[in-house]
């Protein structure tokens, strides 16, 4: 059984040893593979109206036999017209611009959990959140009711994905989902990729057909995350609801649909209602220490509560009834910031459940502190009138 844990900082060395030997005591069994959690920050979308596509081909898809194929496909599971599925391709650009955006950086940025923080934890978007929730305060507490989710999760996503709508992208998505399904770049994971655009790109035809709208009227980002809430058209077909009971689903200009949509989306991937996000651990050496040593970048809850106490963690959560909590399990988040000591907290279940909506402990955090910013605004102004 192989053990994986992240290298001590030189502040914890002379403890690393004892340490790791108290959470093999505690711990017993667990595997040793682990999946690193990604730290990006999610697409910069472009403003409304802003030009951004550097470099378009038209009409590379037309008789295109790796595109042929597809129609043929989605004629015969989806009984689509070909002459119109050709149409439309024949009028498909090659997005070269969203090819070179999903291209890894060749010099990749440093982790940077307070520089991360500090793009969404803002003056900006706090303001912009209290707008928000005040506006939608009647459809924000309906969400919460019926999908179990608060108001100020919701209005986290929303917030981080886009500043509450400002900031949707610019691209027509069928022209980056089509380039990304047949023209993703020489990457390791290319085939991997390819196959989730090509779903979502059928997932957009068949959404756009049985909504009655153009396909090539829709906008996104350069991997074709739609509307306020920066859903893939996979997730607008499995999630996306019509929460303001017009009959149609409108993730662009409807943020009733929006705020639905997003709380149905996290109950559906598993949020526990009344259930806590992270719990925050205590400062002192020896548990940062333990912190460190069990931060195996896994996003899923492993570790249970018990495990990490009895190797020795101590708790700075007031309320927090360890003896109840016990076999809660739990994440070990680490934020490294350079030039700093690696900052720790750990994740719940719902925690994980910010994870599937991006991939990453940098992007669930700044969700949850966003939200609680403007909720504490909220409050704050509340109690001065």
């Amino acid at each position: 059984m192989t053990f994986q844990f992240a290298p001590l900082d030189s502040t914890f060395r002379p403890l690393t040893r004892a340490f790791i030997a108290s959470l093999f005591c505690a711990i017993g069994v667990m595997s040793g593979t682990s999946a690193v959690a990604q730290s990006q920050q999610p697409q910069n979308a472009t403003q409304q109206g802003q030009v951004f596509e550097e470099e378009i081909v038209p009409q590379r898809y037309a008789n295109n036999p790796n595109v042929e194929a597809f129609i043929n496909d989605m004629v015969a599971r989806y009984d689509f017209d070909s002459a119109k599925l050709h149409d439309l391709f024949n009028r498909v650009s090659y997005s070269a611009t969203a090819v070179k955006l999903v291209l890894p950086s060749p010099t990749p940025s440093t982790k940077n959990w307070r520089v991360y923080q500090s793009r969404f934890i803002e003056p900006v978007r706090i303001d912009a959140g209290v707008k928000f929730w005040r506006a939608n305060q009647a459809t924000l507490q309906r969400a919460s009711a019926q999908f179990g989710v608060p108001p100020e999760v919701i209005v986290g996503i929303i917030g981080v994905e886009t500043i509450y709508g400002r900031y949707m992208g610019n691209f027509r998505a069928l022209d980056a989902l089509t380039t990304l399904t047949f023209d993703y770049p020489n990457t390791p994971n290319r085939l991997e990729r390819q196959a989730t655009f090509r779903k979502n790109l059928e997932d957009l035809l068949v959404w756009t057909r049985d909504s009655q709208i153009d396909p090539s009227s829709v906008l996104g980002s350069y991997t074709g995350a739609i509307g306020i809430p920066q859903f893939l058209p996979s997730s607008i077909v499995q999630y996306a609801v019509d929460f303001d009971g017009n009959g149609r689903i409108d993730l662009r200009t409807s943020q009733a649909d929006a705020i639905g949509s997003v709380a149905n989306y996290l109950k559906q991937n598993g949020w526990e209602p009344g259930r806590p996000v992270v719990w925050r651990i205590a400062g002192d050496e020896g548990s940062q220490g333990i912190a460190q040593a069990a931060a195996d970048g896994q996003a899923e809850p492993h570790w249970s509560l018990a495990q990490l106490t009895k190797a020795g963690m101590l708790m700075a959560e007031p309320g927090l009834d360890i003896a109840a909590e016990a076999a809660t399990p739990l994440t070990v988040v680490d934020l490294p910031t350079p030039g700093r000591a690696t900052e720790y907290t750990l994740g719940t279940k719902n925690f994980y459940v910010l994870t599937r909506y991006n991939r990453s402990f940098f992007y669930a955090l700044a969700v949850y502190q966003l939200g609680e910013a403007v909720k504490a605004r909220m409050a704050a102004t509340s109690a001065s009138q």
